[in-house]
């Protein structure tokens, strides 16, 4: 299928030279007597690479043909995490370059969406919110309770993020996949 300029928004998925492509930032540009441009920010979700793109007004992109397929997480490797797809319990593999900062919110037995290009897995999208446990949390400063005060904690996948004083090690708190925030503690 075949987008228009005005179809181009953050997150559509495109083809450019038979690669997939996710659109992370846009820019209209319409100066008096010209036509509009549209500035895009675009990255390569095979090697994560950066491409600016601009698109004159009337000027069509080919869309990416995608499948997503729920899989999941078994374990990594130096180089690639591990997948197994839930329906047909084939097994197969990421680059943890395609991965990226999402590995430190991955745990064993985890499902997660892949996403398929021509067959090929080419990049995941975590659940929004994530439940981890906590291994190592220093203790709360007895006086240090004014105000919106954090400390630094690890959780079971090796991540570090700052969460309220009063959480403690082995608590199981939420996490924003997105933003790589506290949530909340899962009860």
């Amino acid at each position: 299928m075949m987008l228009n300029q005005g179809d181009i928004k953050v997150g559509v998925l495109v083809q450019i030279s038979n690669e997939p492509y996710v659109v992370i930032k846009t820019d209209h540009n319409k100066t008096a007597q010209r036509r509009a441009v549209l500035k895009t920010k675009l990255k390569n979700l095979v090697n994560g690479s950066i491409l600016e793109k601009s698109f004159q007004q009337g000027e069509k992109i080919e869309e990416a043909e995608t499948e997503t397929k729920v899989a999941n997480y078994q374990y990594k490797t130096e180089t690639e995490a591990c997948f197994m797809n839930n329906e047909t319990f084939e097994q197969f593999n990421l680059p943890l370059e395609q991965v990226g900062d999402k590995l430190k919110f991955l745990k064993e037995g985890t499902d997660v969406n892949i996403l398929f290009f021509q067959s090929q897995p080419v990049s995941l999208r975590l659940p929004i919110k994530i439940a981890i446990r906590v291994v190592s949390a220093p203790p709360g400063v007895k006086g240090n309770s004014a105000g919106n005060v954090t400390k630094t904690v690890e959780l079971e996948t090796g991540a570090q993020i700052n969460v309220p004083m009063f959480i403690n090690e082995g608590d199981t708190i939420i996490i924003n996949t997105d933003d790589g925030e506290y949530v909340g503690r899962e009860q």
